[in-house]
């Protein structure tokens, strides 16, 4: 098979769908890779090392998608790419449609078959391609939210960790998943007050044996939500619901009674956001005030730690990549039911229940296309 790799074009996006060494676990099976010129370059990835392991270094995005059965990417892909998609091309990365109407419509106008990475399941639960970003985003969400906290950046000039004599900060993440849990890890480590939130009585109990009166934990619901937030120098937003829109856990009112210059981290943000003040913001422009309150709601914070983020996503992506460019994508989506979890988007039609309910669009089961 033909495998294209693009280079990424949205806001200060630096990952590349392929490593070199992932480029290879193709190459050595027989297959063809196409990588963009200067795809990894501003990580450190030459085209001199995608050469080295076999890939055919091409001068535009315009050829590989021409060229390439199969794209694979990291983030969504923007208008230009849509429109460059075809009939029975793969396309592979991450999509987030639920909350993205317009990209989602002209997926199903390419007649391409979109595999998304955050819907893909595994074998013991969980989103293993989505977690790797889960983890650093919530890692990052601690440090991004403890910079804009400073005075210079808006917020209301606090050090989270405080110092002998002064008060730390508070520090409430909702959401106990991936993103939270490791939003904790790093909380923890600065000192400041840390509160979570889940509605998982289990994962609480697990959280407390670990970290024990280091931390608050406390079951979510709105009144829980609604102490800890107007309390909170801090707010990170951590909750999923796969491949659906997240649910808006935090009101424009209770925004409007947080303390000024607080800041809040919606790293739910791919998929709508769980502030119903939030929408989506660059690395360019990362942040916005509403009613005194930061908001910080990149939809690639992984990106800003690009290097990273590349290897710890290809660890989790190369797999299913050999298995669609070896089997074809029908033979790879029959073998294994995670891969098929992933299938969103299929000749025109919407395969994956959340988006479809979620958009109005009628839901045709991948089953249905595979048979």
């Amino acid at each position: 098979m033909i495998v294209g790799v693009p280079k990424e074009i949205k806001n200060h996006e630096y990952r590349v769908g392929m490593t070199p060494s992932s480029v290879r676990e193709l190459t050595l099976r027989g297959h063809q890779v196409l990588v963009q010129k200067n795809a990894g370059t501003e990580i450190g990835l030459s085209d001199e090392q995608y050469k080295a392991v076999g890939a055919e270094i091409v001068e535009t995005a315009k050829e590989i998608f021409e060229r390439a059965e199969m794209i694979v990417k990291v983030k969504e892909p923007q208008p230009v790419e849509c429109a460059m998609l075809r009939p029975g091309q793969i396309l592979y990365t991450y999509l987030h449609l639920a909350p993205d109407p317009e990209q989602t419509a002209a997926l199903v106008k390419s007649g391409a078959i979109c595999i998304a990475y955050e819907t893909i399941t595994g074998a013991n639960g969980g989103l293993p391609l989505l977690a790797p970003m889960s983890e650093v985003a919530g890692r990052m969400a601690i440090q991004a939210g403890a910079a804009h906290l400073e005075k210079s950046k808006g917020g209301m000039g606090l050090l989270l960790g405080g110092v002998p004599g002064v008060a730390p900060g508070h520090i409430v993440i909702i959401g106990a998943g991936v993103v939270g849990t490791n939003a904790l890890q790093m909380a923890v480590g600065t000192g400041a007050r840390v509160t979570v939130l889940d509605k998982n009585v289990d994962r609480l109990r697990q959280l407390d044996l670990v970290y024990g009166n280091r931390i608050s934990t406390l079951y979510s619901n709105a009144q829980a939500i609604e102490e800890a937030v107007l309390s909170a120098d801090l707010v990170i937003g951590g909750v999923l619901v796969p491949g659906a829109a997240a649910p808006k856990l935090v009101s424009r009112d209770l925004i409007s009674r947080m303390k000024k210059g607080a800041v809040v981290v919606d790293v739910a943000i791919d998929q709508g956001g769980c502030f119903e003040t939030s929408h989506a913001t660059t690395h360019a422009e990362p942040t916005y005030v509403v009613d005194g309150v930061i908001h910080y709601c990149v939809a690639n914070m992984p990106g800003a730690v690009a290097r990273t983020s590349t290897f710890a996503l290809n660890n989790a992506t190369v797999g299913h990549a050999v298995a669609l460019a070896t089997k074809g994508w029908k033979q790879a989506l029959r073998d294994d039911v995670h891969l098929r979890n992933g299938l969103n988007v299929c000749e025109g039609k919407v395969t994956y229940e959340a988006v479809a309910r979620d958009l109005g669009y009628d839901y045709v089961a991948a089953d249905g296309v595979l048979s």
